[in-house]
C-alpha cells in the first residue's frame, strides 16, 4: 500500500483516539460509518443494535441531541429532522393514510395548514379546524374519521393555548392520539407528554437553537410512537444534518436563561403596548387579560409565557404594514426565538394561505401583528414599538 493516492485517503481518514472526553460533542460531518459484516450492517440500518451506518438514518451528533431532547420532553425517544415541517410530516403521516382525518387548530400554523390542505389533501387525507381554546368543542368535533388530533401548545399566532390534559384524556378514551408541536413553550416551560400527549414535534430552529442560525426539527415521545415517525422520515428524506445538531446541542445548553428573559421581557412589553391607546389589542399568555391566563399559569412553568405575542393596531391594516417599515431595534422578517425580536405581518406571511375568512375563523385579523420578543433590553423595545405604531 504504497500510492499516494492510497496513503493519502487512508491517512486523511485515520480517526485520532483521545484519551480525555470533549467537553462539547463533536460534529460527526460524515455521511457514512464503517461496519463489519452484513449482518452487522442489517442489524444497525433495522436499529435492532446500536449503532451508525449511514447519516441519513443514524448520526452521534443527532443521538446526544435526540438523547438531550428525550430527556427534557420526558419521553423515552426522540428523532431528528431536517426542520419543523419535517418533524410534522413525520408525524402525522405516521397516524395516518387515506381516508383518515386530522383534527387540527383553527389557527394552525402556517406551514401545517399547507402541509394538510396541500399535500397530504392529495393523499386523501382529510383536515378539519377547531378552535382548541376549548377543550370540549375539540371532542366533540371528533368524526368517524378522525384519527389524529393536532393541537399546539401556544397556537401560531394567536396565542391561544389548548387544555392539553383535558384533550389528551378525553382524547385516549376515544382512542384518538394526540400531537403537539411545543415549538413556541419549548421543553422549559412545557412537556405536552407528561400531560398526555403522544408525540411531540419542534422546530429546533426556534427556542432550542436560539440564534437563528440552523433549521432543524425533531419528533420526541415515547419509542414505538417514535420509530414509525422515523420510518417516515427516513424515507421520505427528511434528515437532520450534523452541524444543525451540533448548534442545537450548544443552543439547548442556554435555552433556561433565555426563556427567563425572553418571558419577561416580552410580560413588560405587552403590558405597556395594552396602556398605549395606539395598541387596541395584545394577546400574552402571560397577561391577566389573555383569555387563558388561568391556563397558562397552570400548564407552563412558572406562570412563564415565552416570547412570542400578537398585537393588534387600532388603525388596522394599513397601520401594520407601516409598523413592520418603522421598526428599528426589531427587525422585520420570518421566523421566531433569536436573540433578536421579530415582527412579521401574519397574513402576508405564516398565514398567507388563510383566506380572510378562515383568518376570521382562526381568531386572526388582517391587521394582527406577529412579534417575537428576543433579548434586547426591554425598554428599547417599548419604545420602538410605541413610535413604530404612532
Amino acid at each position: 500500500m504504497s500510492g499516494f493516492a492510497t496513503r493519502a485517503i487512508k491517512a486523511a481518514g485515520r480517526v485520532p483516539a483521545s484519551p480525555q472526553p470533549p467537553v462539547t460533542v463533536p460534529i460527526y460531518q460524515t455521511s457514512t460509518f464503517e461496519v463489519g459484516s452484513t449482518q452487522d450492517l442489517e442489524d444497525i440500518l433495522e436499529f435492532r443494535v446500536p449503532g451508525h451506518s449511514y447519516t441519513r438514518y443514524s448520526n452521534p451528533t443527532h443521538a446526544a441531541l435526540e438523547d438531550a431532547l428525550a430527556e427534557l420532553e420526558e419521553g423515552e425517544a426522540a428523532h431528528l429532522t431536517a426542520s419543523g415541517m419535517a418533524a410534522v410530516h413525520g408525524a402525522i403521516l405516521s397516524f395516518v393514510g387515506s381516508g383518515d382525518e386530522v383534527l387540527a387548530p383553527a389557527a394552525v400554523y402556517g406551514g401545517t395548514y399547507g402541509l394538510l390542505n396541500g399535500v397530504l389533501r392529495r393523499l386523501g387525507i382529510a383536515a378539519r379546524y377547531v378552535r382548541t381554546g376549548d377543550p370540549e368543542a375539540v371532542l366533540a368535533a371528533i368524526g368517524p374519521a378522525t384519527r389524529l388530533i393536532w393541537l399546539e401548545t401556544i397556537a401560531n399566532p394567536t396565542t391561544e393555548m389548548a387544555d392539553l390534559g383535558a384533550i389528551a384524556a378525553g382524547a385516549r378514551e376515544r382512542g384518538i392520539p394526540v400531537v403537539v408541536d411545543n415549538t413556541f413553550a419549548s421543553p422549559y416551560l412545557c412537556n405536552p407528554l407528561s400531560l398526555g400527549a403522544d408525540l411531540v414535534v419542534h422546530s429546533l430552529t426556534k427556542y432550542v437553537g436560539g440564534h437563528s442560525d440552523i433549521t432543524l426539527g425533531a419528533i420526541v415521545g415515547g419509542v414505538a410512537r417514535v420509530r414509525a415517525a422515523r420510518e417516515v422520515v427516513i424515507n421520505s428524506g427528511g434528515n437532520a444534518q450534523p452541524l444543525e445538531a451540533f448548534l442545537a446541542l450548544r443552543g439547548l445548553r442556554t435555552l433556561a436563561l433565555r426563556m427567563d428573559r425572553h418571558s419577561a421581557s416580552a410580560l413588560a412589553v405587552g403590558e405597556a403596548l395594552e396602556a398605549d391607546p395606539s395598541f387596541s389589542r395584545v394577546w400574552y399568555p402571560g397577561l391577566a387579560s389573555h383569555p387563558q391566563a388561568a391556563l397558562a399559569a397552570r400548564e407552563l412553568r412558572g406562570g412563564m409565557a415565552g416570547g412570542m405575542m400578537a398585537v393588534e393596531l387600532t388603525a388596522g391594516r394599513e397601520a401594520a404594514a407601516r409598523f413592520v417599515e418603522r421598526v428599528q431595534v426589531a427587525v422585520h422578517a420570518t421566523s421566531l426565538a433569536g436573540p433578536e425580536s421579530l415582527v412579521s405581518h401574519p397574513a402576508s406571511s405564516s398565514h398567507r394561505q388563510f383566506s380572510d375568512a378562515d383568518l376570521a375563523a382562526a381568531g386572526l385579523s388582517p391587521g394582527m401583528l406577529r412579534v417575537s420578543i428576543g433579548l434586547e433590553d426591554p425598554e428599547d423595545l417599548i419604545a420602538d414599538f410605541v413610535e413604530a405604531a404612532a
